[in-house]
């Protein structure tokens, strides 16, 4: 998943390969939902993980790699 704010936090999931985005782009007022989304996730979040979450957040972007669920993925092809 990659983020970054311009009118809005804009958020875009992308493919494994970094490549291909998966969806539409999601747009959120305030920066709160991009980690409640990440939290809604079983992707491990260790200290580093959650660091480098801040760090994009508070620099405009960046970037963070998701573990989702089959529904997950299935809901953001939708």
């Amino acid at each position: 998943m990659s983020f970054f704010i311009r009118g809005g936090w804009s958020v875009q999931f992308l493919e494994s390969d970094l490549k291909s985005p998966v969806g539409g782009i999601r747009t959120f007022a305030d920066p709160q939902k991009i980690r409640e989304l990440v939290g809604r996730t079983p992707t491990p979040m260790n200290l580093e993980a959650r660091n480098m979450l801040e760090h994009g957040i508070s620099q405009g972007r960046g970037g963070i790699y998701l573990q989702l669920t089959a529904e997950q993925y299935r809901r953001l092809k939708i």
